[in-house]
């Protein structure tokens, strides 16, 4: 499979507000290193000389949660007590390797923590991108793009129940 994007791209995926969670997402081929540069496990020595030197030396493992902080490995200010995921392509919504950053739902946080991800060298996303390169990576088909849109908007349980149908690919014609 080739990568029809070369940038990381990376967004807020959660709505800006009050609450227990918010996350910061991640796709692209530097997702994991930008993570390694700035995600510190608990337990790992704070002590770092360089930028380019990685707080996550230990190699993030694909579909498992790590708890730890935030790091900026400029200004070493802990930004966050975080949960991170890393899911390695072609195992992931868009195919691509993800990171998922699950933050303090804060806005001042979760804006904290995507401008450091930008400043490591992803590019914001523009709305919508991350289905857009689930589709254009042959992840899902154009019917399942518009049914995440629908999952979104459900306003009743049974819109919801056919945006689902749909993304399963369940109202296919045959």
């Amino acid at each position: 499979m080739s990568m029809l994007y070369t940038s990381t791209i990376a967004a807020i995926a959660t709505p800006l507000g009050r609450g227990g969670i918010g996350i910061v997402k991640l796709s692209g081929k530097n997702s994991v290193m930008i993570a390694e540069t700035i995600f510190k496990r608990s337990g790992q020595s704070t002590s770092r000389t360089k930028k380019t030197e990685r707080v996550a030396p230990i190699p993030l493992d694909s579909h498992h949660l790590y708890y730890g902080h935030i790091i900026d490995p400029d200004s070493k200010k802990n930004l966050d007590e975080v949960l991170l995921t890393v899911m390695l392509a072609p195992n992931s919504y868009t195919r691509e390797d993800i990171v998922e950053i699950n933050a303090h739902s804060g806005p001042v946080v979760l804006r904290a923590i995507l401008d450091l991800v930008i400043k490591m060298g992803a590019r914001l996303a523009a709305p919508g991108e991350f289905t857009k390169r689930a589709y254009l990576n042959g992840r899902i088909d154009l019917t399942q793009a518009e049914a995440v849109i629908d999952i979104i908007n459900a306003k009743t349980i049974k819109s919801l129940e056919l945006a689902t149908a749909q993304i399963k690919g369940e109202l296919k014609q045959e």
